[in-house]
């Protein structure tokens, strides 16, 4: 299939032939013909399999054939996690929009929001945008969403797991009604279908790949070391392989930098990119690395997701990552659109439960191999036979927080005086109180007043109550 049978105009189909694409991916080919119909989409497919793509050249579409921008105002709006990913979507817009009378602009935290602002203005077709700078400029009357036609959530599970699911919510009640809604993820794990309850309405569901699946394409190893024999061993293999491009994921900002010192000191180009780096540094970082000036790039998984480049051939785990799922967005930056790529993690004895969790996830044992010279001391024991995947149980909805009845200082509430029962099923409380109002009123008619005049009390009268 070729992307003419796609319904696309060509205006679109020569920007794609300029970016020398001829045939879509398998998320292309199910996604285009299903935005184009103009129904909600849920679609989920592995990084590097042209997820962008397959939601940019439909909305394009359907964005040419409708009435211009009003000041202010958006007809589209692409939410994404990370400042990286927004930049990247924002560049896919305008390749594939070169030919087309459509604007667009990307927002993000980091830079000042005036010059944002300014871009604003005249309103713009296609917003991309994180989060929270959307919200700064919603809150200074920036931007509107009246003329909103087509809401994207990209890696919306990154989303969740970011801590977004709050400004998400906030944002989709400050839309209209009538829209069309586009979700696409990684895999669609319950939080995942929860979010889209509240979003989507009859929506066409596409998978072109199991949950958290690796790419044919890439070409996965482990090397045992030692953990303080990984800053030598990834500057030996990157000068003895002579890799030109390679990117190198750590745990940590301060491991970042600190490889990066490392790599350097052995005269080879490193930047790292993390979230204490300025926007401007991590932007210039990426550019440096794209065009070939630094040789590597080292990064912490907020990169995970937001970097597209082209043909990379290199991707080092330096550091196993903590949540396993993130080792497939990691590997996912090489063997993109169908290119062959390598993925080599060092591993020392004391990740050997991360190595397994990731085996797990991926249901495949990676293979290993030893680097003469840098076998580890502490050996790696080998991995236990793999488990079948489990589904995963739904989280349950927390019970909403019941309003305390106030009561002045002092003051014993009714519920605590019946324990926490009922009025009418707690029959001792019950049987308490009509005992002691019967025995309140027997007192009050038996017993004779014990009240007694001053005259009695001292047995003499009162000298003043004649003038009283």
């Amino acid at each position: 299939m070729s992307f003419n049978t796609l319904g696309l105009s060509e205006s679109i189909l020569s920007a794609i032939k300029a970016k020398g694409y001829t045939t879509p991916s398998p998320i292309q080919e199910k996604s285009i013909p299903a935005i184009l119909t103009g129904r909600d989409v849920m679609a989920a497919a592995q990084t590097g399999t042209g997820k962008t793509a397959g939601f940019t050249l439909p909305v394009l579409e359907l964005l040419s054939k409708g009435q211009s921008v009003k000041s202010n105002n958006v007809r589209a709006l692409v939410l994404t996690p990370t400042r990286e990913l927004a930049a990247q979507v924002s560049e896919s817009v305008e390749n594939y929009s070169a030919n087309l009378k459509i604007s667009s602009t990307v927002v993000f935290g980091g830079v000042k929001i005036n010059p944002q602002m300014m871009r604003l203005r005249k309103g713009v077709d296609v917003l991309v945008a994180t989060p929270g700078r959307l919200l700064d400029l919603f809150h200074q009357n920036a931007v509107k969403f009246s003329q909103l036609e087509v809401l994207i959530l990209d890696e919306a599970d990154r989303m969740l797991d970011m801590g977004f699911i709050r400004d998400i919510k906030k944002i989709i009640s400050l839309l209209p009604q009538k829209r069309q809604n586009l979700l696409f993820s990684a895999t669609f794990s319950p939080e995942i279908r929860a979010l889209a309850k509240g979003l989507v309405n009859k929506s066409i569901e596409i998978s072109v790949n199991p949950e958290n699946s690796t790419a044919k394409t890439v070409e996965q190893y482990v090397i045992p070391t030692d953990k303080k024999k990984k800053s030598k061993l990834v500057s030996y293999l990157i000068i003895e392989n002579d890799w030109q491009q390679v990117l190198i994921f750590t745990k940590t900002k301060h491991g970042a930098n600190r490889l990066t010192r490392d790599l350097e000191a052995q005269g080879i180009n490193a930047a790292a990119i993390h979230g204490n780096k300025s926007q401007g540094a991590r932007t210039k970082a990426l550019a440096n690395f794209k065009s070939g000036d630094i040789r590597v790039l080292v990064a912490t998984d907020i990169a995970a997701r937001g970097l597209d480049i082209d043909q990379l051939p290199q991707v080092v785990n330096y550091e196993l990552p903590n949540v396993s799922e993130d080792y497939v967005h990691r590997i996912g930056r090489t063997g993109r659109a169908g290119s062959t790529g390598f993925a080599i993690s060092l591993v020392c004895a004391d990740e050997h439960k991360l190595l397994e969790d990731i085996e797990y996830v991926i249901q495949n044992h990676i293979k290993r191999k030893i680097e003469p010279g840098f076998e580890p001391i502490n050996e790696l024991p080998p991995s236990r036979k793999i488990r079948p995947l489990k589904a995963k149980k739904p989280k349950k909805p927390k019970k909403p927080k019941q309003e305390k009845v106030e009561h002045k200082d002092g003051q014993r509430s009714g519920e605590n005086a019946r324990g926490h029962k009922p009025k009418s099923k707690n029959t001792k409380h019950r049987n308490n109180q009509t005992s002691s109002a019967g025995k309140l009123k027997g007192k009050s008619k038996d017993r004779p007043n014990k009240s007694k005049s001053s005259k009695q009390i001292t047995g003499k009268s009162d000298p003043y109550s004649a003038s009283r």
